[in-house]
């Protein structure tokens, strides 16, 4: 697996979706839906299945051997 690299967010705290398309780990709000209802995506090396997950800074997400991590601004 890759080597994290951080995101800087604005606020405290993102939607899992929203981080991954934020992160350009996938290409639109659907794909975000369907990659983490299919247990694609890994938070803190679990896989997650909650689209609504909330992330805080230093949580790391992964999919397909891309990994990036929350980092606050």
């Amino acid at each position: 697996m890759s080597e994290p690299v951080d995101v800087s967010i604005d606020d405290q705290s993102i939607k899992l979706g929203q981080f991954l398309k934020l992160a350009n780990l996938i290409d639109s709000g659907s794909e975000a839906k369907s990659v983490i209802a299919s247990g694609l995506v890994r938070v803190n090396d679990e896989v997650e299945v909650r689209r609504g997950r909330q992330l805080h800074a230093g949580d790391i997400v992964a999919i397909a051997g891309h990994t990036a991590r929350v980092a606050a601004e």
